[in-house]
């Protein structure tokens, strides 16, 4: 399990820093016409980049191309953004009575900044709609990864989050077309796991954690228990603006958490009552760190809290999966060896703080 963990995460630097994130397109109708505003990263478009393989620009074959892009300053960009639009827009399924072709009107490309961090590029598109248009349609391309779709400017608008390949509901183009409280919780499942498998390495690390402390049900589920009570306060609390942490603060510590727990792993047999408690303090701070990726593409407001359920049954779910694989592959084939310990859970526990430490240092100093 320790060769599994380490090629997972080390290729990965930052994870957080490069981890790939939904489009977000915010649209609305201007007299007779569609407008968009289209939020992505585009280096990892342009470079080619499957966004439904690509967990992580680090990971990617592309990754040298991404990067290369991401240097690049805004106005260098700019003609490589117009190029990659005439060729991409095409892609994306618009249906209202008819299919409708969405045009370039202006872009912006972020500074360069951080380039450890994933840049922002705004695509200003529209379309002519028909006059006897009242609903439309949108089919997301395949390859494009996630996309948050959210409407503005009328009563009951609609948000929805889309995978690649799929389309939306007919939405009315005068409001009215909101997610019932029952679509909102079922559609932010998958957002949820996702932010998991494949996507949350940084979370999977620490389940694993927890995973290889002990195989017994009871500390197992004393251990999840107290880190789903603790990340569902925070990231409800978070969600709904009652606490801001900055992620400069959280990231790092979360890298930490992950290093500690593996760390404990090694030195110590027994669930002592502490642990759970420690436990109950980094699941806030996972809690966090959830929360940090809604924010970035937000949940509809009037579905709010059937949307966060859904997230964060997703994120359950995920965990769910991580310790049952970890148990098919490992724990019901060797679980019950006497040398276990000491070539599996010990060992597999070194690589993870290992990479949590790598992880604090990068994210607190680099």
């Amino acid at each position: 399990m320790a060769l599994m963990v380490a090629p997972l995460s080390f290729g990965v630097s930052g994870a957080q820093g490069h981890e790939l994130t939904p489009t977000i397109i915010d649209f609305r109708v201007i007299d007779d016409q569609i407008a968009m505003r289209i939020r992505m990263n585009l280096e990892a478009f342009a470079a080619g980049m499957d966004l439904d393989a690509v967990v992580n620009t680090d990971s990617a074959e592309q990754a040298d191309a991404y990067q290369e892009l991401r240097l690049r300053a805004p106005e260098e960009l700019e003609q490589i953004a117009r190029d990659f639009a005439a060729d991409w827009l095409p892609t994306i399924g618009i249906e209202a009575e008819a299919s409708l072709s969405l045009q370039l009107q202006d872009l912006e490309i972020e500074p360069v900044g951080d380039p450890e961090l994933p840049r922002a590029t705004f695509l200003l598109v529209f379309a002519d709609l028909p006059e006897a248009a009242r609903h439309f349609t949108l089919r997301w391309p395949e390859g494009a990864g996630g996309l948050v779709l959210r409407q503005h400017d009328v009563e009951q608008p609609y948000t929805g989050y889309l995978l690649s390949g799929e389309t939306t509901p007919e939405i009315a183009l005068a409001g009215g077309g909101q997610l019932s409280g029952w679509e909102a919780f079922v559609s932010y499942i998958s957002v949820g796991f996702d932010h998991i498998l494949p996507q949350g390495l940084d979370h999977i690390l620490f389940v694993l954690g927890l995973f290889f402390f002990s195989l017994r049900i009871g500390p197992l589920l004393w251990q999840v228990s107290a880190f789903t009570l603790a990340h569902t306060l925070t990231l409800g609390l978070a969600t709904l603006g009652w606490i801001q942490v900055s992620p400069s603060i959280v990231e790092p510590l979360i890298a930490a958490s992950i290093t500690l727990v593996a760390l404990e792993n090694i030195f110590v047999r027994k669930l002592h009552p502490w642990r759970p408690i420690v436990i109950f303090g980094f699941g806030l701070l996972h809690g966090l760190g959830f929360a940090s990726v809604l924010g970035d593409f937000g949940l509809p407001v009037t579905q709010l809290v059937p949307a966060l359920l859904g997230f964060n049954v997703g994120v359950e779910l995920g965990q769910v999966t991580v310790i049952a694989i970890a148990y098919a592959v490992l724990g019901y084939w060797f679980g019950n060896h006497p040398k276990y310990r000491g070539r599996v859970a010990i060992p597999a526990s070194a690589t993870i703080a290992l990479i949590g430490a790598y992880w604090f240092v990068e994210r607190a100093f680099l």
